[in-house]
This record gives structure tokens, sequence and C-alpha cells, in this order.
């Protein structure tokens, strides 16, 4: 192959990818809400360089399953299996075991399940990842749903208690929730879907917030969907949303 006059190889792709600190990427969760795993696939690959962590919801993974999990895995993110397990504590334990073995570094399940099966969540997928050698992932408890806007006061306590108690490793709120919920479980990681850019549709988020906004909150993971995967051009979506925060 000719060189060109600069030296690099006629052809080759000079294009280089944007330098985004991993200490933002590891912050920012992409949301796969397709139903196809090339296409999942590709959206993954084409936004890795703005985020470290990948949603698979129950679109994806009723379509694509297991490998769906282990495809995001294989491309360098960690993934955030959003299955919301709800069901007896065997059952719970059992699921969770299997996502635990397959490489998720995050699995939610729903805090109105109680203390019991929480805690039967938080031991199958610890056990389910050391069985094959990984490290250890983080339950995640959801709260109250970001479309819900109607919960009574007392409910966020409660279920953010049940997570202490169970010992889950983080919780699912909304940004509004977010101050309450770190001061009821300190050592929680607090996780936050809804975010959207200001100016962008919110959708059927009833609680949506900025990830400014979030941040500031003291959001530790935030979930963002279709403010890049629907925008007119992903990319730059993408990168104007990393560009609009500080940390």
């Amino acid at each position: 192959m000719i060189d060109g006059p600069d030296g690099v190889p006629a052809g080759a792709d000079t294009t280089e990818e944007p330098f985004v600190p991993h200490d933002v990427r590891r912050r920012l969760a992409l949301v796969l809400d397709v139903d196809d795993l090339v296409e999942a696939r590709r959206l993954a690959q084409t936004l890795r360089p703005w985020f470290g962590v990948v949603k698979v919801g129950l679109e994806l993974y009723t379509a694509a399953g297991p490998d769906s999990v282990e495809t995001m895995a294989e491309l360098g993110y960690e993934v955030f299996c959003d299955l919301k397990l709800h069901d007896i504590p065997t059952t719970v334990g059992r699921a969770a075991r299997v996502l635990g073995s397959l490489g998720a570094s995050y699995v939610t399940m729903h805090a109105f399940g109680g203390v019991t099966m929480l805690k039967a969540g938080v031991e199958g997928l610890a056990d389910g990842a050391a069985r094959a050698g990984l490290a250890a992932p983080c339950t995640l408890a959801v709260t109250v749903l970001t479309s819900d806007n109607g919960a009574p006061a007392h409910i966020l306590p409660k279920r953010v208690s049940a997570a202490v108690e169970a010992g889950c490793g983080g919780v699912v709120c909304a940004v509004s929730d977010a101050r309450e919920a770190r001061t009821l479980g300190p050592h929680l990681k607090i996780v936050t879907p809804g975010i959207r850019p200001a100016g962008t549709p919110t959708h059927d988020q009833a609680r949506a917030s900025t990830p400014q906004a979030a941040l500031e909150a003291g959001a530790d993971l935030l979930v963002i969907g279709r403010a890049v995967t629907h925008a007119p051009d992903p990319v730059v979506a993408a990168a104007e949303l990393v560009e609009s925060i500080s940390l």
C-alpha cells in the first residue's frame, strides 16, 4: 500500500475516537431498548466512546436471551441487566444466579418483593458470579418507578430500608428521590433513570431530570436512553450530553 504525504497508509481511517474520562463513562448507562441483538450491538459499538455501561431490559432480553448479556460484556461494557425480578425467593435466587454467571454487573429486583426475596437475589447473584470466576456484581432494588408520580411518601423509605436490610448494593430511584435515598442508605449506589437533557422530550417519564441535576443530587449511575438513541444523530447527542455535565 502506498503511503500518503504524512506517512499514513493511503485510505487508512484517521478518525480519532473522542476522549471521555473513565470517571465519566462509568457513570453513564446506555439503554438498549430494542428487540434485535444486531441493532443493539451496532448501537453499543457506535456509542462506546461515551458510555461504560449498557442496560439490557425486558425487550432485548426477551428477544435475545442470555446472548444479549454476553455480547455486551464482550464489547467491554459493564452490563446492567434490568429485568426487575419479582417472584418467590427461591425463583428469584435461581434466576439471579444465572444472571451472575453470565457476567451481569448490575441486576434489578423489585424492592416491593420484600427483604427475604431481595436477600435471595443478592445471594444468588453473588454465587453465580463467584462460580464463574467473575467479579462480584451489584444487586439494585427498584424503589418507585420514574413513571409513577403518585406514590405515597412512606413508600420510598420503606423500600430503601428493605434494600439495606437485604444487603443490596444499590437502589434505582428518580432523581427527585436521590437525596432521601442517600440519607437512608449512605453506602448504596444510587441509579437514576429518566435522564433527559434540557429541552428534550420526557416521553413516559413523569419524573425526568437533566444529567447535571442528577449528578448534583448524588446519583452514581445515570440511565440514558431515547434522548440519545432516538436522536437524529445519536453520536452528536451523546457528545453533547457528555459536554453538558461536570463531575
